[in-house]
Formats: structure tokens, sequence, C-alpha cells
């Protein structure tokens, strides 16, 4: 419904605004990404009303689509830059795929890794409605473990939390590359910035708390239960 377009781009000003206001947003790149993806096609249905709300929401199989405020943040560290290959560990629902979708195309793309075959359907199915699958594959699979078919990655983002930064994600990241994660237990971590630099080394910033649900798999949390 028209209406209804109106309401959720609105609300989406009001809150890229407030966004850019605390900081999470601060570069231009990254605020028109997120003014462009309509996050209210990326969460189901009945909680369409408050996808504008700065808050993670439930999307099913005990996963979140994270907060808002996180994705600006992540993405801003991210840094993807147009022509980029980029690896996503954890599809969800594919909006955060969709964001860096924005910022590497129209030459570059976005491998997500989803372990949860019902969450990988939904995020192919939020991303063919709104025109992102041209840019994003999604594939079902141990995202800790990368996909090594397409690397290596230009930069590497993970939306789980990690105990450590899995080996087989350093080893798919390019020389140069940059890799996104949070890092610490099951329910609290930091935000890790790592780097590869030209010659191989690894360096690591930490940009403070965050709380993830685990980043489960091999080079992961194993599954409980």
């Amino acid at each position: 419904m028209v209406e209804d377009d109106e309401v959720f781009r609105r609300a989406r000003e009001r809150l890229i605004e407030r966004l850019k206001s605390l900081g999470y947003i601060r570069s231009k790149r990254v605020e028109e990404a997120m003014r462009r993806v309509p996050r209210h096609e990326f969460v189901p249905r009945e909680l369409r009303d408050r996808a504008y709300v700065d808050s993670p929401l439930p999307i099913g199989k005990g996963q979140t689509i994270s907060a808002p405020h996180m994705v600006a943040l992540m993405t801003e560290l991210l840094d993807p830059r147009p022509g980029d290959k980029v690896l996503e560990v954890g599809a969800g629902s594919g909006y955060h795929a969709a964001v860096v979708a924005e910022l590497v195309k129209p030459d570059g793309k976005v491998i997500t890794v989803e372990r949860i075959p019902e969450l990988a359907e939904f995020a192919r199915e939020n991303l063919r409605r709104t025109g992102y699958d041209r840019w994003v594959e999604v594939k079902v699979g141990d995202g800790s473990k990368g996909y090594p078919p397409e690397a290596p990655y230009d930069r590497i983002l993970v939306t789980a939390g990690a105990p450590d930064v899995p080996p087989s994600l350093l080893e798919q990241l390019k020389p140069g590359g940059r890799l996104v994660i949070p890092v610490g237990d099951r329910h609290m971590q930091e935000l890790w910035v790592v780097e590869k630099t030209k010659d191989g080394r690894i360096r690591r910033e930490r940009h403070g708390g965050c709380a993830f649900v685990p980043l489960v798999g091999e080079e992961g949390f194993p599954e409980r239960g």
C-alpha cells in the first residue's frame, strides 16, 4: 500500500538521522545504503511495524536480525568498496547482505552463508523480492569454515559471536583485506576488526562490547542439545 510505503520511508529517515546523531553512521556511503534498503521487507510480516525501531528482532529458529545501529557500525568498520567480493557468515533475513550489496555494486558481489536451511530460503525470498539477488548469493552450510569455492575475499563479515577468529576465515581473506567479527562467549562479545596486511601479518582492533547469537559450527561453538 502506498500509505504504508510512505510511513515506512519516514520511519527509516527518522532512524537514519538518529543513527547519524549517535555516531553509528559516519559516512555518506553507509547513510545512503541504509536509506535505500527497506528493512521492513526483511523482517517477519507481523513485525513490520517495528522494522525501524533500533533493536534486534526475531526472525525464527532462535535467530535475529541485528539492530540497525549494529548494522551501521559493522558496515562502517567493514568499509566495503565497489567491486569487492564479500563473504558474510550468517545470512539471517538477508538485510545486512543487502546493505553491503549497495556498497559493492554494480561489479561486486556478496556470498552469504547460512547454516539453517529455512532461514536461507527466507533470506533468498527477501533478496529476490527487493532485487538484491542480482548481487547476493545465499549458500547453506557451515559458515565458520567460510566458503572456499569463492575465496579469496576482500571483506568478511561475521554476524554471530565466535569463540575466536576461525582460521578458515583468515585463510580466505585476501592480503590487504578486512574481517569484522564479534569474539567472546555465547552471550557477550567484543567487536573485532581483523586486517591482513599485504605481507600476510594479522592486526586486530577492538571496538567495544556487543551481544550476538553464537556462531555454531566446526570452527565456532558446538551446537547444544
